[in-house]
């Protein structure tokens, strides 16, 4: 009788166990699947910043760009008036 009341105890002691082996599979799955969110919403970000960064990139060429358009502008309007002045000298 007693060696049965062994055996019980080990079969609980493995049930135990598996409950036990289960629940830690389920944490580390639930782990894994929330590091896989964290790792999408990660590169979501760092490729939003690299987007951010050509957009910036490409405001200042334009921007250059205007300048240089301005200061053409700017120079045609001072030959303008140069050629003005002279025009109303003749």
């Amino acid at each position: 009788a007693g060696s049965g009341h062994g055996k019980m105890a080990a079969g609980g002691a493995a049930d135990a166990q598996a409950r036990f082996g289960h629940s830690v599979k389920g944490l580390l799955t639930e782990k894994v699947t929330s590091c896989g969110t964290d790792v999408i919403a990660l590169t979501k970000q760092v490729l939003k910043g690299s987007r951010s960064a050509e957009l910036l990139g490409q405001a200042a060429r334009n921007m250059v760009m205007q300048e240089d358009a301005i200061l053409h502008s700017e120079d045609s309007l001072r030959k303008m008036a140069i050629i003005t002045t002279h025009l109303q000298y003749q």
